[in-house]
């Protein structure tokens, strides 16, 4: 992007040698920066609104996005905190040199599990780049019930909803049964329902959704892209359709359960 500078695609080991990207760095690059350029309503949303803007990198990995999410939206002004959140020590504490060598000061790093990391306590975006598995549940359930203004997750590796279609195999109408008899079916609509079920879960607890595809699928199979904005306090026709699909389908993914202790919609 035109505001991306050399020196943080250098430090994040994107560039070669010679200044060039390589065709894994271009990939990877157009991925994030494709999402960056859709996070900018909802950051110029909050950067109208919010003296200090909070935005949470849940899961962030390499802190690829974090990074250059500072360096778009941080860097040329004075206000506002990036905290990337990751539970491998080792990445949190590379993050944290690089921020350092960059001078990214509003760069905060947290190494714990999403559920038991230092959240701000009114984070304004959560995004969630590729977080694995149930780690998604984690970072949806943690903008909802902190009330975050905006929420965007790409969710990754959705096994959960398989293995307990897996378990309720039994007691499944035939039909219903043949949606996911086969195991690559089983995957496949697994991984499909658990995010429609995510959406609704938003839905349900005031946010307007919005479902697309990141990229080209020639650059990535882990392509959809779940965006919340608040908009109501909740939605009850929302909370009885997820109510009915869960009823259905007889799962209870993560999602769902971390949400019922806290009296927030399921």
């Amino acid at each position: 992007m035109p505001d991306q500078s050399s020196a943080l695609l250098r430090e994040l080991h994107l560039l070669t040698r010679d200044g060039k990207l390589n065709a894994d760095a271009l990939r990877k690059l157009k991925q994030v920066n494709h999402l960056v350029g859709l996070l900018r309503p909802a950051l110029d949303d909050v950067w109208e609104r919010y003296a200090s803007p909070q935005v949470v990198d849940a899961g962030s990995g390499n802190a690829y996005l974090g990074f250059i999410l500072y360096e778009v939206f941080f860097k040329g002004s004075d206000k506002g905190e990036l905290t990337s959140i990751d539970s491998r020590p080792e990445l949190t504490e590379r993050a944290k040199a690089r921020a350092l060598a960059l001078g990214y000061e509003r760069m905060r790093f947290a190494t714990a599990a999403l559920k038991d990391a230092p959240w701000p306590e009114r984070p304004h975006l959560v995004v969630a780049l590729h977080a694995c598995d149930t780690a998604t549940d984690d970072a949806l359930a943690a903008a909802v019930t902190r009330n975050a203004d905006h929420v965007a997750v790409v969710p990754c590796c959705q096994a959960e909803v398989a293995r307990q279609l897996e378990d309720k195999a039994g007691s499944a109408t035939p039909v219903m049964r043949s949606l996911f008899e086969h195991p690559w079916h089983r995957r496949e609509f697994g991984s499909h329902l658990t995010n429609v079920i995510r959406a609704l879960v938003l839905e349900a607890n005031g946010y307007r959704v919005t479902v697309t595809e990141l990229t080209g699928w020639e650059h990535s199979l882990k392509n959809e892209l779940i965006l919340g904005k608040k908009v109501h306090r909740d939605n009850p026709a929302a909370r009885e359709r997820l109510e009915e699909l869960l009823a259905q389908t007889g799962v209870r993914p993560a999602l769902v359960r971390l949400l019922e202790p806290s009296g927030a919609a399921p």
